[in-house]
C-alpha cells in the first residue's frame, strides 16, 4: 500500500509540473537587431549591417595616415556618381603616391552583383540596400548628398529663378511659354533626359513625384546617353535637369534657384543621399578609401 501512495504520489508530481510548464506564459522574443549601425571615428550612417544569416560587424573607418603602396580600389558605379569618384579617386591617388583607384561605370545592378561576386570592392549608388542585398553581407554608408539642378543655357534670356510648382508645370507641359513666368514670349523646349540615365529615375522620384514626363510637342526625350548633345540642345529656349556635381563648374549652362535656393543649400528640395555599399568585413583597401572618403565630407 505504501509503494501504490508513492507511485501515485511521483505521477502527481510529474502531472503538476507538466501543466505549469505548459500553462506557462510565452517568453517574448528577442528583440531584433537594428537595421543601422552607425560607426565611430567618424560618424558615418550604416545601413543595412543585420539580417539574413550575416552577422552585423559594426567597422569603424578612421582617416588614413599611410596607405601602402601597390594599394588598390576597385570602384563601380552608376552614371551620375562618376563626377564624385573621379574627384575623390584623383585626391586619393595625389595624396597617397603608388596606390589606384579604379573607376568604371555601371549600372546599380551591376555593381552589386559585382560586389557579391567579389570582382569590385565597392559600389557607389543612390539608393537604399534591399533586404536581399542585407542579407548577402552588403553594407551602405552614406558618403554625400547630391542634387538635381534644373538648368537653362547660359544664354537663355530668362534670368529668374522657379517655384516647385512651377518646374511640375513646366514638366507636366502645363507651362510651355516662357511669358507664362515672366520671361519673353517664347516656346520652353523640354529637354528630358534618356531613361538610360540613373538621372532620369531620380528626376521622376524627387521632382515629379513618381510621375511621368508627358509626351507633347514642346518635349523633347534625349535617346542616348550624351551628356555634351544634352547641354548643347539647351540653346537659348530649352531647359533640363542633370546632377548638380556634373554642371556645378559647366560654363555652357546656368542653374536656376528653386523656391529661391540654390542647389547648394542644406534645405534644398531636390537632393539625394550617395551611399558607398562594400561587402562586410571591409578589407585594408576599403577601409583606407571609406575613411578618406568621410573625412573628405567632414573635413
Amino acid at each position: 500500500m505504501k509503494n501504490l501512495t508513492g507511485a501515485i504520489t511521483l505521477v502527481l508530481i510529474s502531472v503538476s509540473a507538466t501543466s505549469c510548464s505548459y500553462f506557462a506564459p510565452a517568453q517574448p522574443p528577442d528583440n531584433p537587431q537594428p537595421e543601422t549601425v552607425t560607426p565611430s571615428l567618424p560618424t558615418a550612417p550604416i545601413v543595412g549591417a543585420s539580417g539574413g544569416t550575416q552577422t552585423p560587424t559594426i567597422e569603424t573607418f578612421p582617416p588614413p595616415t599611410t596607405v601602402p603602396a601597390g594599394t588598390k580600389v576597385r570602384l563601380y558605379g552608376v552614371n551620375t556618381t562618376s563626377e564624385f569618384n573621379l574627384m575623390l579617386k584623383n585626391s586619393f591617388e595625389n595624396q597617397f603616391k603608388g596606390t589606384e583607384v579604379e573607376t568604371n561605370i555601371s549600372t546599380y545592378d551591376q555593381a552589386i552583383l559585382a560586389l557579391i561576386a567579389g570582382n569590385i570592392d565597392i559600389a557607389a549608388v543612390w539608393r537604399p540596400l534591399t533586404t536581399a542585398e542585407k542579407n548577402q553581407g552588403l553594407i551602405a554608408i552614406n558618403i554625400s548628398q547630391d542634387q538635381i539642378a534644373i538648368i537653362v543655357g547660359k544664354d537663355n534670356p530668362y534670368s529668374q529663378g522657379l517655384t516647385h510648382a512651377q518646374v511640375l508645370q513646366i514638366f507636366q507641359s502645363e507651362i510651355t511659354d516662357w511669358s507664362q513666368l515672366g520671361g519673353a514670349t517664347g516656346t520652353i523646349k523640354v529637354i528630358n533626359r534618356s531613361s538610360l540615365k540613373n538621372i532620369y529615375d531620380a528626376f521622376r522620384e524627387l521632382v515629379l513625384g513618381g510621375s511621368y514626363v508627358p509626351n507633347a510637342p514642346n518635349i523633347t526625350d534625349m535617346l542616348g546617353d550624351d551628356d555634351t548633345a544634352m547641354l548643347e540642345a539647351l540653346n537659348t529656349d530649352g531647359i533640363s535637369y542633370a546632377p548638380y556635381s556634373a554642371v556645378a563648374n559647366q560654363e555652357t549652362v546656368r542653374i536656376l534657384a528653386i523656391d529661391g535656393l540654390m542647389p547648394q543649400a542644406v534645405n534644398y528640395h531636390y537632393q539625394r543621399p550617395l551611399y558607398y555599399v562594400y561587402k562586410s568585413p571591409a578589407n585594408p583597401a576599403v577601409k583606407a578609401f571609406i575613411g578618406y572618403a568621410l573625412q573628405q565630407k567632414n573635413p
